[in-house]
């Protein structure tokens, strides 16, 4: 009976851990193996994946409607875990330290810099709450503003034409004058 029980238990603490769990650990066993050696760009797209696949709760969480957001590891000359079109994740030079980086119209900053995929999970949490208050605060319809009570037209332009007019008519009048005694 003890060697059943001994069996069961043992049983017990051997379940399989699920399959996800065990990709991610190979691909961590896999990116510390290839860090330094041939397959340096493998192993950062690894370490991306494994970035990406630790904001899957978060970008869960965010509504389908906002369309800010186009999440994605882009595998070109330097790979990138694209945020949103003007951040993302890069490797650092050492190919081991996370660089959350946005591009402005002044360059580029370095939003969060860390070792640890928990650390730029927070940044880029944060990002992403900074980004959905921006749009919020974009979408929010600008009140209209009451008209201005009219104050009546003032005729100080008007008495001015007339003024101007006058002086004109009394001008053109004094020089037909002067101009047909001058012939006389």
């Amino acid at each position: 009976m003890s060697d059943a029980q001994n069996t069961a238990s043992e049983a017990r603490d051997m379940r399989p851990t699920r399959l996800r769990d065990a990709l991610r650990q190979a691909r961590i066993e896999a990116a510390d193996r290839t860090g330094v050696v041939v397959e340096l760009r493998d192993a950062e797209v690894a370490r991306l994946e494994i970035l990406n696949e630790a904001l899957d709760p978060l970008f869960a969480e965010v509504p389908e409607q906002i369309d800010l957001f186009d999440r994605g590891v882009s595998q070109g000359e330097t790979p990138r875990l694209w945020i949103d079109v003007v951040a993302h994740v890069v490797m650092g030079r050492d190919k081991r330290i996370y660089r959350f980086v946005q591009d402005t119209r002044f360059g580029r900053i370095v939003i969060a810099e860390s070792h640890d995929v928990p650390v730029i999970v927070d940044a880029v949490t944060g990002y992403v709450a900074r980004r959905m208050i921006e749009r919020e605060h974009a979408m929010v319809a600008t009140p209209v503003a009451e008209p201005a009570v009219e104050k009546k037209p003032r005729r100080r332009g008007f008495g001015a034409f007339v003024l101007g007019f006058v002086l004109g008519a009394v001008a053109l009048f004094g020089l037909a004058l002067y101009a047909s005694l001058k012939n006389f």
